[in-house]
């Protein structure tokens, strides 16, 4: 096939996962309440509301956790919401106003009776509250140091965006691995498991493989499959794609092949590093499986729903799915959210 010279083709990230998906039967449901629940904030404008409602991130949800209760479900959701928001404002700030964004989330989240008056940080005690009816103690700290570290480095891109600066490809997989939140949804594994895993099972060598396997596929689909609606929006430097050509004098579609043998290589240490996991007796090691599992299903569920909505692909995207054939966007005009006056 031919490309234009504003064309590339997709990894077939599809065909080398091998990992089971599905819906949480507790989607419609919930789903609705969540919606409702987010738009009660009126933090969108009509434009931002719209980009929203296309991009489902309730059926994100609902594959990740397939297997949550309906309140593991529901909090999943509101939490996966209040990332849109948060990440949706920062893409569009400065180091300073990320900065102060970012501390409205984590004061929210360390002090129960800390207050702004914002509607950020309503929002974020709302879901702290019903996280923590029944979360337990240790994920719940593991959480809660994931929180701190992701408003850093969120921050962290946006002083990066304000300058420009595109960093080298092990700089920029630490931070992404940071940034992009995915960290803390695999947190809430546990939490709709109803596990507490021991923190030494976080520091097994086998274990982390696969952790970061997952951690780094999730990453790195998310990026290839964002990155055309991201470059029309001029927020492309965190991405691996604007990296590895910046970095690699890759070509587009270089990058994007190299992204699919990455990609592969990830999925075959996810399965091989099972293999090695030692046992920390029957109960733990039930855990441990289950949570694997949990890895899984967001895996899996990250790269169906990203071709199951219009948020990356437009009305396109079922047959973009098909002939994993992209042609790029042009520029767009930056809109913000409508909450100046509530992060001063």
């Amino acid at each position: 096939m031919t490309l234009a010279p504003n064309q590339f083709i997709l990894p077939d990230l599809l065909a080398s996962c091998r990992l089971d998906s599905g819906v949480n039967p507790h989607y419609e449901k919930a789903a609705a309440e969540a919606r409702a629940w987010i738009n009660s904030y009126n933090v969108f404008t009509d434009r931002k509301r719209a980009f929203f409602v296309l991009g489902s991130n309730e059926l994100l949800v609902s594959h990740a956790y397939n297997y949550a209760g309906y309140e593991e479900f529901r909090t999943c959701c509101d939490f996966v919401n209040v990332l849109f928001v948060f990440d949706e404002l920062s893409d569009e700030q400065n180091g300073k106003d990320a900065l102060a964004t970012g501390n409205i989330f984590l004061n929210a989240m360390r002090d129960p009776n800390w207050d702004d008056r914002s509607v950020f940080s309503q929002m974020t005690k709302e879901f702290r509250a019903r996280f923590l009816r029944l979360s337990g103690a240790k994920a719940t700290a593991r959480f809660l140091k994931h929180w701190e570290t992701y408003c850093a480095c969120v921050i962290k891109e946006a002083e990066l965006r304000e300058r420009g600066q595109i960093l080298d490809v092990d700089s920029f997989i630490t931070l992404r691995r940071e940034n992009s939140a995915v960290r803390l949804c695999f947190g809430l594994i546990e939490y709709c498991f109803g596990t507490d895993l021991p923190d030494e099972v976080f520091e097994d060598p086998a274990f982390m493989e696969i952790y970061w396997a997952a951690v780094d596929h999730v990453c790195w689909a998310n990026d290839i499959y964002s990155y055309n609606m991201e470059q029309s929006k001029g927020i492309s430097g965190n991405n691996i794609v604007t990296v590895l050509m910046a970095n690699k004098n890759m070509t587009l579609q270089e990058a994007s092949d190299h992204v699919g043998t990455f990609c592969n290589e990830l999925m075959e240490r996810f399965t091989s590093a099972q293999a090695r996991l030692p046992s920390w007796g029957t109960s733990v090691d039930s855990e441990v499986a289950r949570f694997i599992q949990g890895l899984g299903c967001w895996v899996k569920g990250n790269l169906d729903w990203s071709f199951e909505t219009q948020r990356y692909f437009g009305v396109k995207h079922l047959e973009i799915k098909e002939t994993r054939l992209v042609t790029l966007q042009p520029r767009e005009l930056p809109e913000e959210l409508d909450v100046d006056s509530d992060i001063e």
